[in-house]
Order: structure tokens, then C-alpha cells, then sequence
């Protein structure tokens, strides 16, 4: 891609004008949204991690109301956790967020760390997550990209190009960014790119890594979900819980044995004698 002028201010104004508008009249209300107590915040960027927003509207205050703090959370079992964390799919996203606050209340007395190297370095908090958590819990300027704020940059200043790539975003997004105050900025950004699904094709659909999501059924990610609910109820043998399995998803057995054995190595379930139980 060609070397691009910088955006004038008259371009820059317009733009957040165009985007804090549709904020204001048609911005969605969520619960996260009206806090800045970072755990809460935490949690519900790490739930929102391929997952609808939908979905996380009916399990967070749930979780929020089971493990109000990290302390409370760090104190739980993680067999608790998983329970309650079920209908979100991707389960190691709950054990990394079981070892977070367990990183919390041991290295930082409960309280979450306040800068983007300090908060990368807790279990299973990536770049982008530790960004998010940087603008919307402290409200604090940082770059950050996701399908969203992605699709709006591409619907406004990519018209006609393809094949396009983060590192073409980014310097569109750190040169439009609203530092007094990111938070803001960047729910009004997500909403506008929700709102764009409704309006246009999607811009994503330009990007280089543009994939559409595999089919669930079937899936590992079924498979996984499945196993982890069965254990919720109670502990289970293998040849009981190959059984269930197979007849609920018809994956050959052999299949759903290594996945069982994946979760074990991954620490979300364990063998005690014949049967499986959550850990």
C-alpha cells in the first residue's frame, strides 16, 4: 500500500463529530460501561473475547454478583468458576482469569496494575486486552484494535482497497484517537462499528485475515463445552462420557477421548481413580 498523507484537523474534527453523534443518540447501555472498578472491567473484556455481546449481557452480572472482587475470585475453586462461566464457550478463558486474580491478590494486594507492561504480564491478558482494560478502567490513551473499530476505519478511510492490513489501520486509529478521553472514544467506536453491520457489507471482508467463523457443530469447541458441562453435574467415567458424547454429537469416540485428554493436560479437569470431575 502506497505511503498516505497524514489526516488534516478539519478531517480529524469531522470524523470524531460523525462517530461521538451516532454515540450519543443510539449508544448502547452496558453494564461494564458504567463502572470503572477494573475487576468488573477485567472481566468482562476477558468475556467479551469471542463471545456475542449478548451472551456476556445474561452471564456477567451473574459473575459479577458470585465473585464481586479478585479476592473472591481467587478464593473459588476453579471447577466453581468453569460452572458459571458455561454458555461462554472458550473455558481457558476462565482459568486464565481464575490465575489472574490469583496473580492480583498474591503480587499486587488485590489491586490491578496500572500500566500496559504490568497488565500484559498477567496470565492470559494479551495485547490487545491490556490496552482495552488501560483506556476503559483508567481511562488512559492507548492504540488498540478490534473487529469493531476495525470495520469503521476500513468503512471510512479505506473506500476501493483490499487486501488491507492492521499495520494500514493503526496509525489511522493512534491519529484520530480522542486522548482526553479514550474511554468514550472508543465505546463510541465499537458502537458505530455494531451499527455499520446493519448498514453495509462487511468492511472486514477487506481485511487480509478476513475468515468466517468454522461451523460449531461438530466442533472441538462443541465437543470441549459439552465435556465441561457433563463434569458440572458430576464426576463421570470415560466410558460413560464418551458415550454421552458420542450420542450428542456423533464424533467418533476416539476424537472425543483426545479432546478429554486435552482438557486434562490443559488443568481443567482431572482423574481421580475411574472418573473425570472438573478441578
Amino acid at each position: 500500500m502506497p505511503p498516505r498523507r497524514a489526516l488534516s484537523k478539519t478531517q480529524i474534527r469531522k470524523f470524531r463529530i460523525r462517530i461521538y453523534r451516532h454515540f450519543r443518540a443510539q449508544g448502547r447501555a452496558m453494564p461494564w460501561r458504567r463502572t470503572t472498578n477494573p475487576y468488573r472491567i477485567l472481566v468482562s473484556e476477558i468475556m467479551l473475547q469471542q463471545t456475542q455481546v449478548s451472551r456476556v449481557l445474561l452471564k456477567y452480572p451473574l459473575f459479577i454478583q458470585e465473585f464481586p472482587t479478585f479476592a473472591a475470585l481467587a478464593r473459588a475453586p476453579l471447577s466453581h468458576v468453569l460452572t458459571l462461566w458455561q454458555g461462554l464457550g472458550y473455558n481457558r478463558r476462565a482459568q486464565k482469569l481464575h490465575e489472574t486474580a490469583k496473580e492480583v491478590v498474591s503480587s499486587y494486594r488485590g489491586r490491578l496494575p496500572q500500566t500496559l507492561k504490568g497488565l500484559t504480564a498477567l496470565p492470559g491478558i494479551g495485547v490487545y486486552s491490556a490496552g482495552a482494560i488501560y483506556a476503559f478502567a483508567f481511562n488512559k490513551p492507548s492504540v488498540i484494535i478490534e473487529t469493531n473499530i476495525r470495520s469503521v476505519y476500513i468503512h471510512f478511510f479505506f473506500k476501493g482497497t483490499n487486501n488491507i492490513h492492521d499495520k494500514d489501520i493503526l496509525p489511522f486509529i493512534e491519529e484520530t484517537l480522542d486522548t482526553k478521553n479514550p474511554r468514550a472514544w472508543y465505546f463510541a467506536l465499537m458502537d458505530y462499528g455494531a451499527y455499520l453491520k446493519s448498514q453495509v457489507p462487511n468492511p472486514n471482508r477487506k481485511h487480509n485475515n478476513y475468515t468466517v467463523q468454522s461451523k460449531f457443530e461438530g466442533s472441538l469447541r462443541q465437543i470441549r463445552g459439552i465435556i465441561l458441562r457433563i463434569l458440572s453435574a458430576k464426576p463421570t467415567n470415560q466410558k460413560e462420557l464418551v458415550a454421552k458424547i458420542e450420542k450428542i454429537t456423533l464424533q467418533h469416540p476416539d476424537r472425543i477421548k483426545k479432546v478429554i485428554l486435552t482438557l486434562e493436560k490443559e488443568g481443567l479437569i482431572k482423574q481421580n481413580k475411574k472418573n473425570y470431575s472438573l478441578k
